[in-house]
C-alpha cells in the first residue's frame, strides 16, 4: 500500500509538472524572446534576421501521415508573423533574401537532446525569395562559415500556398522570376503512385537578353521522408529562343535521387543549350526534339542523365536515338548511338568547321570565305572541347550535301577524350561507291594538329558528275588515297600548313569524247561532235599522284591514257595561296585535221580559275600559217595537221606505282620552302 502510495504520488508529480509547463507553455508571451532570437540568428548566418510579428508556441497532436505512437504525441509548434533575413550589401536583386508573411514549425521535443532538430512540418505563408549568383561564382545564399555544426537539422515536410522567387544568375546572364499560387488538386495523379498537383506557377525574365516566358504546376507538398516518393511537376518555358517541356515525376525529393519526365527541346541552335546544361553541342540551324529523360543519382552524389528514345530534327535533318550524360571526373562522359534517315551537311556544317549552306548562316555565326578565297575559314572552337568526354556512333541512310553529290549509309564512331576528337571511322558510299576515313583532330594546343587518312574505292565517274550532260554516258572507277597532317583551327589553315601524299587510279573506262577533244583544242573534231552529237572514248588507264609540302601539292605523275590521246599533267597546286599552276599537254594517236596541238595552262585561284592554250605556240603557228598561205592557200592548213603518233602509256607500271599507299611525313622546317 505504502509503494503504491508513493508511485501515485510520483506520477501525480510528474502530471501536475506536465500540465504547469503546458500552462506555462500556453500563458508565457513569446514575444519576449524575439530580440534575443534577431540577435543569436544576425550573429551565426552574418545576416540580419528579423521577426516583425507575432511568435507563438502552441501544442498539436502528430500529423496523421504517420504512423505508429509518433501521430499521437503532442508537438510544439512555432508560429512567427512577418519574418524576414536580408541580402548581402553588394547584391542588385533586393534588400530582403527571404521574407514571409506566416511560418508554421512544428518539430519533435525528444531528438533536441540528441543535437538533432527533426522538423517535421513546415509551412510558409506567401514567401518572397530573391537569390543572385556573381560571375566570379560567389552567390547571395551562402551564410556565415562558423566551422562545422554540431546539430543536424532534418526537414520531413514542406508546404506553402502562394509565393514568389527572383534569381539572378550574371554568369549565364540569367534573371528569372516565378510565382505560385495554390489550385485544387488534380484527382488524377500525374503519374503511378504520385501525389496530385496542387500548386501553379508562371514563368517570366530575361536570358541572354531575350524574354524568358513560361508555366506549369507541380505537387502542393513537399513531402521529405519515405523512399518511392514521387513528386508530380509539369512544366513548359521558352529560355533564350529554346522552348522546354517536361511532364513526369522526381523521385525521393529531399535527395532528389532520380528523375522520370517526358521531355520536349525546339530552339534556333543546339549550342545555346550549353549555359543550361552544360552539355558541348555543335552550332545548329533551329532543331525540335522529343523523348523521355531518365535521371539517377550514384552513391557519389554523381548523375547519368539518359535521353532515351528521342527523335526530332535538326534544319532539314532527321535525328533519332539515345544518349547518356554522365557526371564524372575530370570530364563528363557522352555516350549513346544516333541515327537519321537523312542528313544535311548544311545543318552541322559550322560544327566541324565548313561551310557548307544557308541553312546555317544566321546570326552571323558562319564566315564568308575572304574575297578570292574558296575553302572554309570557319574556325573549330575548342575552347569547351575539354568540358567532357564522348563516345558516339552514328549511322545514316543518306547525307545531301548543298549543290553536290549525296552520300549513303554512313557510319561515324566520334570519341573525343582529352581534347582530342577521333573519328574511326568515318565512311559513307559516294558515287556509287564507298569512301573510308580516319581522321583526328588534337585540340590540345592553341592550333589543332589534325591527321586524315582517307581511302576511296569503286567511284563511278558517271555519278561524281551528275550534272554534265556530256558524262552521263561515261563509265568506269575511281580509286584513290590520302594521307595528309596539318596545323590549324579552320580546314583552309590545316590545308596550307599540311604534309602528305595523295593518289588515284582508274584501271579501264570511258569518258566523253567532246571533253578530251576541248583538252586537246582539236577544233574541228569539237565542232564536228558539237553539231552530230557527243560519243564515248575508251580510257586505258589514269594514273595521279601528289606530294604534299607545307600546303604544296606537287604533281609528280599524271597522266591519261586513251584509244585517241595521252594527256599529261605536270606542275602544282598551292593550298596555302589557293593558287593553280598546272601545265596541260595533250598529244593525239592519231592524225588531226585543224589540230591546235598546243599546251594549256590551268592557272588562277581556286575561286577563280584561269584555264587555256599557251599564246606563244599559238602565235608561233598562226605565223607559219600566214606565212605558207602567201605561197598556198592550202598551204596555210599545214601547221595546224597532226600526223605524229605517241605511243601507248605502260598502264600497268603507271597504276601500279600510283597505288602504293601514301604516307604523312614529318618534315623538317627547312624542306619544301616556296
Amino acid at each position: 500500500m505504502k509503494k503504491n502510495s508513493k508511485a501515485l504520488k510520483i506520477s501525480g508529480a510528474i502530471l501536475a509538472a506536465i500540465v504547469g509547463l503546458l500552462i506555462l507553455f500556453a500563458l508565457f508571451d513569446w514575444n519576449m524572446l524575439r530580440p534575443y532570437i534577431n540577435r543569436k540568428v544576425s550573429e551565426t548566418t552574418g545576416r540580419e534576421f528579423a521577426i516583425q510579428g507575432n511568435l507563438d508556441v502552441k501544442f498539436h497532436r502528430g500529423l496523421d501521415s504517420e504512423t505508429g505512437w509518433r501521430r499521437y504525441v503532442p508537438r510544439p509548434y512555432v508560429s512567427v508573423e512577418d519574418i524576414r533575413m536580408s541580402n548581402p550589401a553588394w547584391s542588385t536583386v533586393g534588400n530582403q533574401m527571404a521574407t514571409a508573411k506566416r511560418v508554421d514549425v512544428g518539430f519533435r521535443i525528444l531528438p533536441l537532446l540528441g543535437k538533432e532538430f527533426v522538423i517535421t512540418d513546415l509551412r510558409l505563408a506567401e514567401p518572397n525569395v530573391a537569390l543572385q549568383r556573381r560571375k566570379d561564382g560567389s552567390n547571395s545564399w551562402t551564410l556565415k562559415d562558423n566551422g562545422p555544426s554540431e546539430w543536424e537539422v532534418d526537414i520531413q515536410r514542406l508546404a506553402f500556398s502562394t509565393g514568389r522567387l527572383r534569381y539572378l544568375d550574371e554568369a549565364i546572364d540569367l534573371d528569372l522570376r516565378a510565382d505560385a499560387k495554390s489550385i485544387n488538386g488534380n484527382t488524377t495523379p500525374a503519374a503511378p503512385g504520385a501525389q496530385p498537383y496542387g500548386l501553379a506557377f508562371t514563368l517570366s525574365g530575361k536570358y541572354n537578353k531575350a524574354p524568358v516566358t513560361g508555366g506549369g504546376k507541380a505537387g502542393a507538398v513537399l513531402t521529405l521522408t519515405g523512399s518511392d516518393i514521387k513528386f508530380p511537376v509539369e512544366a513548359n518555358a521558352d529560355i533564350g529562343g529554346n522552348k522546354i517541356s517536361v511532364k513526369g515525376t522526381l523521385d525521393d525529393p529531399k535527395t532528389l535521387s532520380g528523375m522520370d519526365l517526358q521531355l520536349k527541346l525546339a530552339g534556333p541552335s543546339m549550342a545555346d543549350l550549353y549555359p543550361l546544361t552544360g552539355v558541348l553541342l555543335p552550332e545548329t540551324p533551329p532543331y525540335s526534339t522529343h523523348g523521355r529523360l531518365l535521371g539517377e543519382k550514384n552513391d557519389a552524389d554523381a548523375w547519368t542523365f539518359t535521353y532515351q528514345k528521342f527523335s526530332g530534327k535538326v534544319g532539314a535533318s532527321d535525328i533519332a536515338g539515345t544518349l547518356s550524360y554522365s557526371q564524372r571526373k575530370p570530364r563528363a562522359l557522352l555516350r549513346g548511338e544516333l541515327t537519321s534517315q537523312q542528313l544535311r551537311l548544311a545543318d552541322l556544317g559550322p560544327s566541324v568547321g565548313a561551310d557548307t549552306g544557308a541553312g546555317t548562316k544566321q546570326a552571323g555565326k558562319v564566315k564568308a570565305p575572304p574575297a578570292g578565297k574558296a575553302l572554309p575559314v570557319d574556325e573549330f572552337d575548342t575552347s569547351k572541347w575539354g568540358a567532357l568526354d564522348a563516345d558516339v556512333k552514328f549511322t545514316g541512310k543518306r547525307i545531301v550535301r548543298t549543290n553536290d553529290i549525296p552520300l549513303q549509309d554512313i557510319v561515324a564512331d566520334l570519341h573525343m577524350k582529352d581534347k582530342v576528337l577521333r573519328l574511326t571511322p568515318l565512311q559513307f558510299g559516294m558515287a556509287g561507291g564507298q569512301v573510308i576515313s580516319n581522321i583526328s583532330l588534337d585540340g590540345r594546343q592553341k592550333a589543332i594538329d589534325a591527321q586524315a587518312r582517307v581511302a576511296a574505292r569503286h567511284l563511278k565517274i558517271n555519278r561524281l558528275f551528275p550534272k554534265l550532260e556530256s558524262m552521263r554516258g561515261s563509265f568506269g572507277e575511281i580509286n584513290g588515297d590520302a594521307a595528309l597532317a596539318g596545323k590549324g583551327n579552320t580546314v583552309a589553315s590545316m590545308l596550307a600548313s599540311s604534309n602528305g601524299e595523295m593518289n588515284a587510279v582508274v584501271t579501264e573506262g570511258s569518258v566523253s569524247k567532246f571533253v578530251l577533244e576541248l583538252a586537246g583544242l582539236n577544233v574541228a573534231n569539237a565542232v564536228f561532235v558539237k553539231v552530230f552529237g557527243d560519243k564515248q572514248i575508251n580510257m586505258n588507264c589514269l594514273a595521279a599522284e601528289a606530294a604534299v609540302r607545307n600546303g604544296r601539292a606537287n604533281v609528280q605523275r599524271f597522266v591519261l591514257d586513251t584509244d585517241e590521246a595521252v594527256v599529261d599533267v605536270s606542275g602544282y597546286v598551292d593550298l596555302a595561296q589557293e593558287q593553280l599552276n598546272l601545265d596541260v599537254r595533250p598529244k593525239t594517236k592519231g592524225t588531226r585535221i585543224f589540230s591546235l596541238r598546243t599546251p594549256l595552262y590551268a592557272k588562277g585561284t581556286f575561286a577563280d580559275p584561269d584555264v587555256g592554250p599557251y599564246k606563244g605556240p599559238l602565235a608561233l603557228k598562226a605565223g607559219a600559217a600566214v606565212a605558207l598561205a602567201a605561197v598556198s592557200p592550202l598551204a596555210a592548213v599545214l601547221p595546224l595537221v597532226n600526223v605524229s603518233k605517241v605511243p601507248d602509256t605502260n598502264c600497268k607500271a603507271a597504276i601500279a606505282e600510283a597505288e602504293k599507299k601514301p604516307q604523312v611525313r614529318e618534315l623538317p622546317k627547312s624542306v619544301g620552302k616556296k
